[in-house]
């Protein structure tokens, strides 16, 4: 059974810490064989979960018993397991499932990557281009089509959770059009959309992404009369007009390709167009470790960063805009309220 203990000596935390693939492998063994869906309310045997997802029982006890000491998952007294709040979330039918978000982070690209940070913090370039000689989303697209659909699971779970907090913090009384740049499947212009019911709104994004858009913004969706839907890169052109451009988790590669699209959307834009970036920091306590976590990771595959609130400002004003307000969308979102000036 595993029990709660006091934290361990300084040699025992390392050593935990070292093993830290381990648990990171345990989890995206559970998400992949789809343990938290065949556990329902009431504990099961190992025997009974083993069979429900087609494993080995003696393994699959193992794999538990792991997952257990990090709270995922409770091994109760006569050797059954149960769910915990934190194992409910790698169901795919729980509402704040983050199975496509673990999946994501421990993709087999990762293996490759993470033993190669030491090269990466001494030359601060990104390693992706070297293990697989294209860059890095060239390469999900063109040799890890999985991996590229893990990745455009992921974006859209995190994009629906907080799209709605995200409409709910704006107000685009004053705006008749707004533009979702590099906005996924767009479920914030949807939001927007629904919310403001006059408004006419613009998704941008790769092609390979926009035409698996959300079904409320294609043809026969309940706004596709009311929203154009574009295919482009917008680190090279953002060929759209409007009066609001939200720009959502997406600075966070090299500063050339940061700075390139802020200057695109303020040249397309105009004076007196308003402008949201919308991130999460690495200064922003409640969720350090996995932000500080995705930094390395940004650094290893694209050669970027998350930021802290003094470099999201030093970069936004460096590309001519001015912020008006800083404010929280939720505990782990800041939106940089910005203006290009005239």
């Amino acid at each position: 059974m595993t029990t709660a203990q006091t934290a361990p000596p300084p040699s025992m935390r390392l050593r935990e810490l070292a093993f830290g693939a381990a648990c990171a492998a345990a989890l995206r063994a559970a998400a992949r064989l789809g343990v938290a869906d065949a556990l329902g309310d009431d504990p099961m045997a190992a025997e009974d979960l083993a069979a429900a997802v087609k494993s080995e029982p003696g393994p699959l006890r193992r794999l538990l018993r792991a997952l257990s000491c990090y709270g995922v998952f409770a091994e109760r007294p006569d050797g059954t397991f149960a769910h915990t709040d934190v194992s409910r979330l790698l169901r795919e039918d729980d509402p704040h499932s983050l199975r496509a978000i673990a999946l994501w982070c421990t993709e087999p690209w990762t293996w490759d990557a993470w033993p190669k940070l030491d090269e990466a913090v001494r030359s601060g370039h990104n390693v992706v281009q070297e293990l697989y000689g294209k860059e890095f989303f060239q390469y999900l697209n063109e040799d890890a089509p999985e991996s590229a659909h893990v990745f455009n699971r992921a974006m859209t779970t995190s994009s629906k959770q907080s799209a709605k907090e995200v409409a709910e913090l704006l107000d685009l009384s004053g705006s008749s059009s707004v533009a979702d740049i590099g906005g996924g499947q767009g479920h914030v212009v949807a939001s927007l959309l629904e919310k403001y019911p006059s408004m006419h709104g613009t998704l941008l994004d790769l092609p390979q992404v926009v035409e698996n858009a959300d079904p409320r913004l294609r043809e026969g969706g309940a706004l596709a009369d009311r929203v154009q839907i574009l295919g482009g890169d917008c680190r090279v052109s953002v060929p759209v007009r409007a009066d609001t451009y939200i720009i959502k988790n997406i600075l966070e590669w090299d500063d050339e390709s940061t700075a390139r699209l802020l200057r695109n959307v303020r040249e397309t834009g105009g004076p007196g167009t308003r402008v949201v970036v919308i991130e999460n920091l690495v200064d922003d306590t409640p969720s350090m470790r996995f932000s500080t976590g995705m930094d390395l990771l940004l650094l290893l595959n694209v050669g970027g960063a998350k930021h802290t609130t003094e470099s999201m400002v030093s970069r936004i004003t460096a590309a001519g805009l001015v912020i008006d307000d800083i404010s929280p969308v939720n505990p782990y979102l800041h939106a940089f309220d910005c203006h290009v000036p005239g």
